[in-house]
């Protein structure tokens, strides 16, 4: 299924979204505030801020924290998620653990960033992880 593509004024719109999630991160540690914005596809969108710990690999990148926020109140259908990240830096694409995460729910779902120029630039997830391992695997295994 080739997901349609997302018009610009939905991409800035979520990027919008992302910065005032982002406003609302904890990184004491990295100082690399990140926010995400999740469309649901009911046209909802659900916020994440990246949440550090002491103990490095228990922080939570912004993009898991907004897909567990949309599961909690009931959601599981996605179209896209942007994220952003400090301004001035280099686009912030999710991470791999991200977009395996992202991947469970809707492997073509568009993920939107800012570029070097601050203009949107979008990706299906499909592109950035090509391959995924998902619940079809596991059906397959069965």
């Amino acid at each position: 299924m080739v997901a349609e593509a997302l018009p610009e004024e939905l991409q800035r719109a979520l990027l919008t979204e992302a910065e005032a999630a982002r406003a609302h991160a904890y990184a004491p540690y990295s100082r690399f505030a990140v926010g995400a914005a999740l469309l649901t596809a009911d046209g909802r969108m659900v916020r994440g801020a990246n949440v550090e710990n002491a103990s490095y690999g228990l922080t939570i990148c912004a993009e898991r924290v907004a897909v567990a926020a949309a599961v909690a109140q009931g959601e599981r259908s996605f179209r896209a998620v942007a994220v952003v990240g400090p301004a001035g830096a280099n686009p912030c694409w999710p991470c791999g653990a991200c977009r395996q995460v992202l991947a469970e729910f809707a492997s073509t779902l568009w993920v939107v960033v800012r570029d070097a120029g601050g203009h949107p630039c979008a990706r299906r997830l499909d592109e950035l992880l090509p391959e995924a391992f998902g619940p079809h695997a596991l059906a397959e295994a069965r």
